[in-house]
């Protein structure tokens, strides 16, 4: 689903779980959750939301969102984070009681020792978290 409709990345290769919606019998919407991408940040009680992909159907993101929330919380994590480009609204997240807590990020991951070539979005994002 998210190789198909996401708008600028594949499938992450693992997560910890994963939450689909449905509309009349099909697939809408499809989120993502996992340890940080960043060693800081992986503590043992901090999940990431690492992929968040609907079709566009209303509200599915919301959905996706709350629902990742509270899975979260029932694993005995305390705090789900996930990052989106400054150019998106996170009316999304906002929506469900997630907070923006500032800009990160952005640029390439391409080292003169580690060359690779980019193929996500390279601008700053926007961390949003949501806890207890």
């Amino acid at each position: 689903f998210i190789n198909t409709h996401h708008r600028h990345h594949k499938a992450p290769v693992g997560s910890i779980f994963q939450i689909a919606c449905s509309k009349d019998d099909a697939v809408v919407g499809v989120i993502m959750v996992g340890r940080p991408g960043s060693r800081n940040l992986d503590n043992g009680w901090t999940l990431e939301v690492t992929r968040c992909c609907t079709d566009g159907t209303k509200n599915a993101c919301s959905i996706l969102y709350s629902a990742a929330w509270r899975v979260t919380k029932s694993l005995g994590y305390k705090k789900l984070i996930t990052y989106i480009l400054k150019s998106e609204t996170g009316s999304s997240l906002k929506a469900v009681g997630w907070k923006c807590v500032g800009e990160c990020g952005g640029g390439s991951w391409s080292r003169k020792e580690r060359p690779r070539i980019d193929t996500h979005p390279l601008q700053i994002k926007l961390k949003f978290e949501i806890s207890d």
